[in-house]
């Protein structure tokens, strides 16, 4: 078995990392998450690449993807979460429109761009209006919930697409892959949505899930931190505030709320944990930092496990099922540095997350116990090894 605490230097890590990046570039503007079975633009994988481009100093190809993720943003300021800009026909039968998606992801643009703004990058006018009309849908148009929680239109928009937290929504009885992804299909001519297209409910789904309210949040957060717009601050204290009501103590998890609330909605999932981001109070925190430290709940050798192992679905080897994300694990070390008490947990979480990035190839997920990579391998996202491989001798701007 492989050894954990033998983390690569940052050298070796970006030494590894080059050849991928390089391998993944777009001429449009962007990465390919990966060339053969993701060569199309997504919205949160191009913000995590902007983080990574950073890291290799190559800021104007950092700024070029970040325009690239906001040039497909609607009159309404919905920001889709595929971009087919290469070849714009390729799914409009599928999407209903041409070069882009019909659904959202998480904003990760606002933490993008504050990056890029610590770092000195320059981030034109243009793309901060943007990323700020982006935000601003999501707060103004989705909050359709009483919990005061953001609305989902898919759970592909939440990017954990077949995470056990959408389970009560698998038609017949208990989740079932096939029968998932046809409803996944049909999800999409349910949605409800405004003059321009964009998506603003869907009443054959309706969950609005603790985490993409705190991504959406903590996304707030950072953009107005470093930009100076500081308008939809007060959204963001509130979604904060809505997130911190679902905490179930019994649970030890932050619940969606929706129609599955009572149900799958409060499955110990780890993805919740970006709750951590936002939510100061120091109970729920504590609890929920102990879990990502426990070996017997989220901490695998090789990074935090998706799914707690106690729950019956558990499946390391299984898409959202239970393997490490590298991307989650990024978002849970940030959210664990709001803690200095808890430096220490964040250090594991982030050396072990290195270790099982490069031992998996840099695959697109990984199990947590082996690091056996899964799924498309290399992914791209996964040279956010780097990024956490240089917090090691330098501090981040932000802690969230």
């Amino acid at each position: 078995m492989p050894d954990p605490d033998d983390v690569p230097t940052t050298e070796q890590v970006k030494a590894l990392v080059v050849p991928i990046m390089e391998a993944a570039w777009v001429e449009h503007g962007y990465t390919a998450p990966n060339t053969e079975v993701y060569p199309w633009l997504w919205l949160w994988d191009s913000c995590f690449h902007v983080l990574i481009w950073q890291a290799l100093d190559r800021h104007d190809r950092a700024a070029t993807e970040l325009r690239c993720v906001l040039e497909t943003q609607d009159g309404a300021g919905f920001v889709p979460h595929m971009g087919y800009q290469v070849d714009p026909g390729a799914a409009k039968g599928f999407w209903g429109r041409a070069g882009a998606s019909s659904i959202t992801q998480p904003p990760m643009y606002g933490h993008a761009i504050a990056q890029l703004l610590r770092a000195g990058v320059d981030v034109d006018d243009d793309a901060i209006g943007r990323a700020e009309r982006g935000l601003r849908f999501l707060v103004e148009r989705r909050r359709r919930d009483s919990s005061g929680l953001i609305e989902v239109v898919h759970p592909w928009e939440t990017g954990c697409d077949d995470s056990p937290r959408w389970d009560h929504y698998c038609p017949g009885a208990g989740f079932d892959l096939e029968r998932w992804r046809q409803h996944k299909r049909e999800l999409l001519e349910t949605i409800e949505r405004g003059a321009a297209g964009e998506p603003l409910a869907n009443p054959a789904f309706g969950a609005a899930p603790v985490s993409f309210s705190a991504l959406t949040a903590w996304n707030i957060r950072e953009f107005a931190s470093a930009s100076g717009r500081h308008d939809l601050l007060p959204f963001a204290s509130e979604l904060a505030d809505a997130v911190a009501a679902r905490w179930s103590t019994e649970r030890s998890t932050w619940v969606d709320a929706g129609p599955g609330a009572s149900t799958s909605g409060s499955l110990q999932t780890a993805d919740a944990f970006t709750a951590l981001l936002v939510v100061d109070d120091p109970q729920q925190r504590e609890a929920a930092i102990a879990a990502l430290a426990d070996v017997d709940a989220y901490a695998g050798r090789f990074g935090p496990r998706g799914v707690h192992p106690d729950e019956p679905m558990y499946d390391p080897a299984s898409y959202w099922r239970g393997p490490v994300w590298p991307q989650i694990a990024y978002l849970l070390w940030l959210g664990v540095l709001g803690d200095p008490a808890a430096r220490h947990v964040a250090d594991r979480l982030r050396d072990r997350t290195i270790v099982g990035a490069v031992l998996s190839g840099f695959a697109e997920y990984w199990d947590g116990d082996t690091a056996v990579g899964r799924g498309a391998v290399p992914q791209s996202w996964t040279a956010l090894a780097l990024v956490l491989a240089n917090t090691r001798t330098i501090s981040p701007s932000s802690s969230g």
